[in-house]
């Protein structure tokens, strides 16, 4: 399905250039720009989720980390 939407024609004149200058169509060009923001939205939350992160759950989560890495190096050395 195709829509319309409305933006100044500076802002499109300028979303044209951007998109003509990677090489990508208008279309194609939303769409990665929508992509960049759903990244950063998860970067967002991420760093939201890291920052509330008890002290004993980062620890736990550190052990763990360091036990199935410890895992898959055995694991290949007896490969």
């Amino acid at each position: 399905m195709i829509t319309t939407i409305k933006v100044s024609d500076e802002l499109r004149d300028r979303l044209k250039a951007q998109a003509s200058r990677s090489g990508l169509t208008l279309g194609a060009h939303l769409a990665r720009l929508a992509d960049m923001a759903d990244r950063a939205d998860r970067f967002a939350a991420l760093k939201q989720a890291i920052a509330v992160t008890s002290a004993e759950d980062a620890a736990t989560f550190d052990a763990e980390t360091q036990q199935w890495e410890t895992t898959e190096l055995a694991d290949a050395a007896n490969a």
